[in-house]
């Protein structure tokens, strides 16, 4: 209505209702969750799956194949930097591996904490050293 609003108006309105409701809101932090296979010979299956539960990844499933096995896991995203050298390593360098983003989920509480944690640590860091 031109009479008692103007477009400003109605931006500074919605800027502060959003405020409100994100206040007021259960937030969590999604994390990206890849799908992985990885082939490498059967006697290195019970490292492999140890070593994917240590990064919080789940085992959809395990085959064994005339002397290897492929397993297919979901695993979050974060924990897959340099997993080329970890598998290398583990399986003296006969397993291989391929990943691809699968989907978002949310992150557990207490990681979800800590990153919030480092975040708002490298932002004060950030704004003394602007200062």
């Amino acid at each position: 209505h031109d009479v008692d609003s103007s477009e400003k108006a109605f931006d500074v309105c919605a800027w502060y209702a959003m405020r409100e409701a994100l206040g007021k809101a259960d937030v969590c932090l999604l994390e990206p969750i890849m799908k992985l296979e990885i082939e490498a010979p059967d006697e290195f299956q019970g490292s492999i799956t140890g070593h994917l539960s240590s990064k919080r990844g789940v085992i959809s499933s395990a085959e064994n194949r005339e002397g290897s096995c492929v397993i297919i896991a979901e695993v979050p995203l974060a924990g897959m930097f340099d997993y080329a050298n970890e598998l290398r390593s583990m399986t003296q360098g006969k397993g291989g591996f391929s990943m691809e983003f699968l989907c978002y989920r949310q992150c557990p509480r207490n990681i979800q904490a800590e990153v919030i944690e480092r975040r708002q640590k490298e932002k004060k860091e950030k704004s003394l050293a602007s200062a």
